[in-house]
């Protein structure tokens, strides 16, 4: 019974395998090859080098290899490309892992999702995204998760203040952006957001450029009262109309004109119009929030203090429960691990401090009842 239930979850897993969408997934398990997929930005010559590491501690040494920083005071530009896709009409997740295993004093640690005409060599602070997302920490006032979308040419960024993890632990990163303008984000697998684009990202220019649009439209444009009327015909009988002859008057219907504004013709039943939908021209949700169209390439584009910082098991999806099911496949067999070994690392760390005070302590302690020491260090001060 239970290699039959086996069987069954394991097809079950399977079929979600198969209906998922993968765009980019990356675990930098291949050796070296990794430089043929990652492109390091050469825009400025001081950009801070990439190498790929498993860090100082770990729960499997080549699991949880990924990108590391390795120089202080920089900033980093690095990108991969996959083939384009439009996320219009789908679920989006995006997710990675990062640790801070140098204690991050300041620095970003997030992602760029970006267009697939990004220039990868030339890849900068000023280049064009459509997300951005993940953890930056500067001092004691800066704690936060990023989550910036990009829509009507300008960057929109969550008004929600999501605090990000500040150890030196591996914790995996998920945001998930649906075609129903609700979004998550998660931290370890666990919900620590959510709620409606519409509503939790700062929007005020967005809506102070629609008012301005209407305000600055052609009244000509606009139709009038007086419009709809000449375009309607009258819905009431004729004078001659003989209900007992001809039957029942059935009041012509014409194509109503496109109208804005919620603008109604005053005096006739809205029974006798053709009704079709229209969107409001100050809904939000005309704009697609959450959809960009050519979406192409991930990166990191970033300053760090301290480097130290390892990035891996970036993935990007159309399917939340896949993601999940990796993120447990990767980070979640190797979290435990990986503190187990840096208790373990930090005891042998305390016992190699204790042996050394007590060498130094035995050193004092021989050099000061020693007559002979004393005189010949006192003469050679002499």
């Amino acid at each position: 019974m239970v290699p039959a239930r086996v069987a069954a979850l394991c097809a079950v897993c399977a079929l979600r395998v198969v209906l998922a969408t993968v765009y980019f997934r990356e675990e930098f398990l291949d050796g070296e090859r990794w430089r043929n997929r990652w492109v390091q930005s050469t825009n400025d010559s001081k950009f801070g080098h990439f190498t790929v590491s498993s860090g100082k501690f770990y729960g499997h040494k080549e699991k949880d290899k990924g990108l590391q920083t390795t120089q202080n005071g920089r900033f980093y530009a690095i990108s991969a490309r996959f083939k384009p896709f439009s996320n219009k009409g789908k679920t989006l997740v995006v997710q990675y892992t990062v640790k801070h295993e140098q204690k991050m004093d300041c620095g970003g640690g997030y992602v760029k999702v970006f267009p697939a005409d990004l220039d990868q060599r030339n890849l900068n602070g000023k280049s064009p995204y459509y997300i951005m997302f993940g953890p930056d920490i500067c001092g004691f006032d800066i704690k936060k998760v990023h989550v910036i979308l990009h829509f009507k040419n300008q960057y929109h960024p969550n008004k929600k203040h999501i605090r990000c993890k500040v150890d030196g632990f591996t914790h995996l990163y998920t945001l998930i952006l649906r075609p129903d303008l609700t979004y998550e984000v998660k931290i370890d697998g666990q919900a620590i957001e959510s709620g409606s684009i519409e509503y939790d990202w700062h929007l005020t220019s967005l809506k102070n450029a629609e008012k301005a649009e209407a305000k600055g439209r052609d009244p000509a444009e606009v139709p009038s009262a007086q419009d709809w009327e000449k375009h309607f015909l009258d819905a009431s009988a004729p004078s001659d109309w003989n209900s007992e002859l001809d039957g029942d008057w059935q009041a012509a219907m014409l194509q109503k004109l496109p109208y804005q504004d919620s603008l109604r013709a005053e005096g006739i039943d809205r029974d006798v119009w053709l009704h079709h939908k229209m969107q409001s021209a100050s809904s939000l949700l005309q704009h697609d929030l959450s959809e960009f169209e050519n979406i192409g390439a991930i990166g990191l584009e970033l300053w760090q203090v301290r480097s130290g910082t390892i990035f891996d098991n970036f993935l990007i999806t159309d399917d939340e429960e896949y993601a999940e099911n990796f993120g447990k496949a990767t980070w979640g067999e190797t979290k435990d691990p990986e503190r187990e070994m840096d208790a373990i690392q930090a005891k042998e760390e305390m016992k190699k401090a204790r042996e050394e005070d007590e060498q130094e302590m035995l050193m004092n302690r021989f050099l000061g009842q020693d007559g002979r020491f004393s005189n010949f260090f006192g003469r050679d001060g002499l």
